[in-house]
């Protein structure tokens, strides 16, 4: 097609950015504070990825356009159409995710919200440091958990291989640039499509207060009034 048709369009917004290029910096600095037993700082880096993937889940339901579930996760008929030609099931170039990656997002998201959940209840091999409601389980429970906890990291270092070869794969193959898009916020089509909604200031601003009221909730081992300290002596007995 010809240059003139180009449209360039703002496809991410500031949140979805911020979001991915935090997650980025979490997971190298989780795995970098697990391996140099730093579990002080492991601890609050954990209850800000809880943060942020809360706020992700909410803001794929309030979100703009392309950071809407509802946009970019495709049924089986979807995903057929994307594989044969590429474009989207009524034949028109895909904006945001494709099928495809849609299927890695929820993926990336589902597994860190898991691993987060079962980070919550891990205990160190010392148990000097454990997260900040694994008081509500028992020993034995908390092992098993944070055996599951350090599997799931591995998971996750899985996941990070796969999307960064599909990155690789649609920059070689497919001439296509996944990183710039996620920097700058826009993206150039060769073809007219549509500029998606942004999301009014106000829905950004409830996305926030309810993702910072959850991590402020386990933060405070699942109370909203933190419990009184145990009288001096019956530490042991608690």
């Amino acid at each position: 097609m010809s240059e003139a048709k180009a449209v360039t369009i703002r496809l991410w917004d500031l949140p979805v950015r911020l979001f991915h290029w935090a997650v980025v910096v979490l997971i190298f600095g989780l795995w970098a504070t697990h391996a140099f037993g730093k579990m002080d700082v492991h601890i609050k880096l954990g209850l800000a990825l809880l943060f942020l993937v809360v706020f992700r889940v909410v803001w794929g339901f309030l979100g703009s356009d392309t950071a809407r579930f509802t946009s970019f996760v495709k049924g089986p008929a979807g995903i057929a159409a994307y594989l044969r030609s590429g474009r989207s099931a009524d034949g028109g170039p895909v904006v945001g995710h494709n099928p495809l990656g849609a299927l890695s997002v929820l993926g990336l998201i589902g597994l860190m919200a898991v691993q987060v959940g079962l980070g919550l209840f891990a205990t160190d091999t010392d148990a000097i440091y454990s997260g900040p409601l694994n008081y509500w389980v028992d020993a034995e429970l908390a092992e098993k958990l944070t055996d599951l906890h350090e599997l799931g990291f591995k998971l996750i270092e899985l996941m990070v291989v796969v999307h960064l070869g599909a990155i690789i794969f649609y920059a070689v193959k497919k001439k296509e640039r996944l990183v710039p898009p996620m920097v700058t916020g826009k993206k150039t089509y060769d073809e007219p499509v549509a500029q998606p909604k942004s999301a009014p200031w106000w829905r950004l601003l409830l996305a926030l207060v309810l993702a910072g009221t959850a991590t402020w909730w386990v933060a405070q081992g699942g109370h909203f009034v933190p419990p009184p300290p145990m009288p001096a002596g019956l530490e042991d007995y608690g």
